[in-house]
């Protein structure tokens, strides 16, 4: 909890061992996990009986650990898993579906949705682009380039957000 009269920050995501490996990767590949929590997934994953050397290291760093570090021992314990790395923009398509459901069971509001680099987005479907279309590349950004109100711009996010979950499935992987 933050201090009095501040915001507290997000919660770091809970893993519990169950949540597979494979999927864990996927998210750190779509850039949705901070390193710093990579430790307690490879804890989890011990706890959930996978055990190889990297991941044991991996799970006996501290939160603060080198972020460089980390991710090169998270990378090298999938890879003693037998766990590859999925494609950058296949992991970043899937994360930005997500982020999709999140919006539309209201964890996020559409001025959160701006804090993220989904212009980049290189490959999709015509659903993802009008979606990441809608979406301004920054906070300062948003005034600018919105030729509507903030009301017309959500209930249009929204439309764009209902068409992506409805369009077919991203395919393989995450």
């Amino acid at each position: 909890m933050g201090a009095a009269g501040t915001t507290p920050g997000p919660q770091a995501p809970a893993y519990d061992g169950r949540t597979s490996l494979g999927a864990v990767a996927c998210r750190y590949r779509g850039g949705e996990i901070d390193p710093a929590d990579l430790p307690m997934v490879a804890a989890g994953a011990l706890v959930a009986g996978l055990d190889t050397p990297a991941l044991c290291e991996l799970a006996g760093l501290p939160r603060n650990a080198a972020a460089g570090d980390v991710r090169d021992l998270f990378e090298q314990a999938l890879a003693e898993a037998g766990i590859e790395l999925p494609d950058p923009a296949l992991a970043r398509r899937h994360a930005l579906h997500r982020l999709v459901v999140r919006f539309l069971d209201g964890e996020i509001d559409p001025a959160g949705l701006v804090t993220d680099d989904w212009w980049e987005l290189e490959d999709g479907t015509a659903e993802e682009r009008s979606f990441v279309r809608l979406v301004p590349q920054c906070m300062c950004c948003l005034d600018y380039t919105l030729q509507t109100d903030r009301r017309t711009w959500a209930a249009e996010l929204r439309i764009a957000a209902l068409a992506l979950t409805a369009s077919a499935p991203v395919g393989p992987g995450c």
